[in-house]
């Protein structure tokens, strides 16, 4: 039965999903209309003969806005993902990529990359330096979230104190090496290092839809299904090892998974805060703390909340453009702000 109601939710979150897809495929500068849309789907599929667009829609569709709209779901997605994922295996729902450092980590190794690796990037080609980058926001990524993961073990316990303040640390650390970095940095490189540091989707093209794609593919696919594991871990590690459950292999899987995933997101849109943090707390409130749903259900909500702050990012000021980071940080701020004082509330009840 549980499950069951968990199919209709997750259904439900995905249907908000194509129609956000749908509406930030057809809102812009050059205007799509929904019936437009479909005969472009229908035409090129063989479903129909009539081709009721120009071919300027057809362009900005498939080399602008397609591309961008499957960057914002997967990244989306991912870090949604990756925050509920490790709020459950840290048993806090506080704890997330940007607040424990592991972004930053990403974005100083992606900046150490674009400083002292620019004529390698250039050398080995646009394809290969997207692989590349990636790679080397997800080495960042693993060893901050290893750094913070090992300082705040005592005795074989993750204090949650010691884990957020020293995600603190970590964080005021790298961004301090990533702002020396944009000290020494050329024009271009300051162009690029601004982009991290502001997050952005402007750059998405079906080349960065590739290179991001593997990395997210596999922690999407496989982390719902660790959702038993971290609802026994929910209960104490002690029980859930008399459970039978292998703690420590599961912490291994879900930070490896969750730095992969948040390491493929920085490396082709920067840091883009809150997501992580606000959309597994908004599907805790709203259906309950049941990881097999919260997980899944963060995901497509994550996507669905990302693509449509992209949406506002470059129509609210149209024919400028927010960075991405702007704008989830001014919605994800009062929220959490308002779990903050929730939280003192309840500690003093």
């Amino acid at each position: 039965m549980v499950l069951k109601n968990h199919s209709y939710i997750l259904f439900g979150l995905s249907v908000l999903l194509v129609l956000v897809v749908i509406a930030s495929i057809c809102i812009g500068a050059v205007h799509i209309q929904v019936h437009q849309l479909w005969s472009m789907i229908s035409y090129h599929t063989g479903l129909s003969h009539k081709a009721g667009f120009t071919s300027q829609q057809l362009a900005v569709m498939l080399n602008l806005r397609l591309p961008r709209v499957l960057s914002g779901v997967l990244i989306g997605a991912a870090l949604a993902i990756a925050g509920a994922a490790i709020q459950g295996l840290f048993r806090n729902p506080l704890a997330e990529p940007g607040l424990i450092g592991i972004s930053s980590g990403a974005t100083l190794f992606a900046a150490l990359t674009i400083v002292f690796g620019g004529k390698l990037l250039t050398m080995i080609g646009s394809t290969y330096s997207y692989y590349m980058l990636s790679v080397a926001a997800f080495s960042g990524a693993l060893v901050t979230a290893l750094a913070v993961y090992k300082l705040a073990m005592r005795k074989g316990r993750t204090m949650i104190t010691a884990l957020l303040l020293t995600g603190i640390a970590i964080n005021a650390l790298a961004f301090s090496f990533t702002g020396l970095l944009t000290y020494i940095s050329t024009d271009e490189q300051l162009r690029n290092l601004t982009f991290w540091s502001l997050g952005s989707l402007g750059g998405s093209s079906w080349l960065s839809v590739g290179s991001i794609l593997p990395f997210i593919a596999i922690p999407v696919l496989v982390l719902p299904f660790m959702g038993k594991s971290l609802n026994a871990i929910a209960l104490g590690e002690t029980q859930a090892g008399h459970m039978g459950f292998n703690v420590n292999n599961i912490k291994r899987v879900v930070l490896l998974l969750a730095t992969m995933s948040v390491g493929a997101s920085v490396a082709v849109a920067g840091i883009i805060s809150f997501v992580g943090l606000v959309v597994p707390h908004i599907i805790r409130i709203g259906f309950g703390a049941d990881n097999r749903l919260v997980i899944p259900g963060s995901a497509i909500l994550g996507a669905a909340m990302l693509t449509l702050a992209d949406l506002v990012s470059r129509t609210l000021v149209a024919p400028a453009e927010l960075p991405i980071g702007i704008v989830t940080a001014l919605a994800g701020s009062p929220v959490f702000i308002y779990m903050i004082s929730a939280q003192i509330k309840k500690q003093q009840v």
